[in-house]
């Protein structure tokens, strides 16, 4: 594990249609303590067998360190690294003849967190970006950090109103500021429920699957 790149050259998992042959692909990204493997289990709810499913790991099972909450450089260089595996499996999968508009994004918790910070740094038509139980990243939510436009991208947040690890208002923040991108943003707010992912959001995800013929 490099000092730099901690998680440089760590295991990518894949699943479904291949890259070069799939008519759109998902990059699924798993939370704390989790590996590629748990977030790839969920590619069999979707019902789309002719998408590419890619799921990277993170070093240590751990994207960065300290909570999603404190201020950026606290987490790094865990987080740059991170953001940036997953930059480079979009530009993998730009490689093999699926564009932006065609990838999905989707994650938990740390990886809800990464999805949807990724996407604000790199704004583009993507063909959705999916937060389960995750916010922007850093001390707060300001919208001079990021600058470009989603162009309509869907984006989802789904989230407990009572998560012992996401609080309801950075949710809310957050979907402010991918509006503001331009996002097509839907927030869902689960009350009571668990840090888990719950079968309305799977449905949420597969309604915006569908568009992709």
């Amino acid at each position: 594990m490099s000092a730099v790149d901690p998680h440089g050259g760590q295991p990518v998992l894949f699943a479904g249609a291949a890259t070069g042959e799939a008519k759109g692909a998902m990059i699924l990204v798993h939370g704390r303590g989790a590996d590629a493997r748990d977030i790839l289990g969920l590619a069999e709810y979707f019902g789309r067998p002719d998408l590419a499913y890619v799921a990277p790991e993170a070093a240590g099972h751990t994207w960065y360190p300290n909570r999603f909450l404190v201020p950026v450089e606290q987490n790094e260089p865990y987080l740059s690294s991170a953001l940036g595996v997953i930059a480079g499996l979009v530009a993998d999968i730009g490689k093999a003849g699926i564009g932006p508009e065609r990838v999905f994004l989707v994650g938990f918790s740390q990886g809800a967190c990464l999805a949807l910070e990724f996407a604000a740094r790199n704004p583009r038509r993507y063909g959705g970006v999916f937060a389960l139980s995750g916010g922007l990243i850093g001390a707060s939510v300001r919208a001079d950090n990021y600058s470009g436009s989603l162009a309509g991208t869907p984006v989802f947040l789904g989230c407990s109103d009572v998560d012992p690890h996401i609080p309801l208002a950075r949710v809310k923040e957050s979907s402010a500021a991918m509006a503001a991108l331009g996002g097509t943003v839907t927030e869902r707010i689960y009350p009571g429920m668990g840090h888990t992912v719950t079968g309305d959001e799977v449905e949420e995800i597969r309604k915006v699957l569908a568009t992709v013929a």
